[in-house]
């Protein structure tokens, strides 16, 4: 499967680097739109990719999806007119709090028999939860999150303090480089004015930690996710890297585990 970047920050990096070597293999990254060619020019030769600059002529490159791994303005911009060409895997969740634009690209995947793939992200235990709320019996979603405050306040704290409480569709609105978690937890389940979220900026942790109660009458699942930031920015979870990769490679697999 040939793949397509739509930008060349952390996550576009970090993907470039693990498929780095997978010349032969069943993913490989082709081409990469940017805004700037000049800023990228290097990645051309390091990992053989084509930068692109122009929409029409990227998607008519050799690649059969694109991953966005942009910003929620590229995702309001382009992802409507991508979507009719080709399936996406979207980083950028934070825009589908939104739900007029939701709609529209739900409505094109649709029309145009395309796909939209939410990688998990940061977290974990999705599958348990649309289980769960297969028959609607989700009573309520809540998460906490812990981050370093270096990556959420630009001053200096000596004890942790919540820098958000609210719904889900708040949190990513004040926070939409940090609460991708949340719109996928709430996407999954009971919405995004149900779910509820705190956050948290806490000077002594290097991880960001994730605590999501779900209750319903199926019981209670408490889930704690501690995972390391990535390398080539704080404000991005390793993890959440990680998942992008994961959907990728799961796309061609015959043996479906969980779901």
């Amino acid at each position: 499967m040939n793949i397509g970047l739509i930008g060349a920050g952390a996550i576009a990096h970090f993907l470039l680097h693990e498929l780095e070597g997978n010349k032969q293999g069943p993913l490989q990254i082709k081409s990469v739109y940017v805004r700037n060619k000049e800023k990228y020019k290097m990645l051309e030769q390091q990992f053989g990719i084509i930068l692109y600059t122009d929409l029409d002529a990227f998607l008519a490159s050799n690649i059969d999806i694109v991953v966005e791994a942009a910003t929620i303005e590229v995702v309001q911009a382009f992802v409507p007119t991508i979507l009719k060409q080709k399936p996406v895997v979207l980083i950028s969740i934070g825009a589908l709090a939104d739900e007029q634009l939701l709609q529209h690209l739900y409505d094109i995947a649709i029309e145009y028999n395309q796909k939209l793939y939410l990688p998990s992200g940061a977290i974990g235990g999705l599958d348990l939860l649309q289980n769960a709320h297969a028959l609607g019996t989700v009573t309520s979603v809540s998460l906490l999150t812990r981050k370093p405050a270096r990556s959420l306040i630009e001053e200096k704290i000596d004890t942790a303090i919540t820098v958000f409480e609210g719904t889900a569709r708040d949190a990513i609105h004040k926070f939409p480089k940090n609460m991708n978690v949340s719109i996928v937890l709430a996407l999954a389940s009971i919405g995004f004015d149900a779910t509820t979220v705190k956050l948290v900026a806490d000077p002594h942790i290097d991880q960001n930690i994730h605590l999501v109660d779900i209750k319903g009458n199926f019981g209670e699942v408490m889930l704690t996710i501690k995972n390391n930031p990535l390398s080539q920015n704080p404000k991005t979870s390793y993890l959440a890297a990680m998942s992008i990769l994961g959907t990728l490679k799961r796309m061609n697999q015959k043996l479906i585990i969980g779901g």
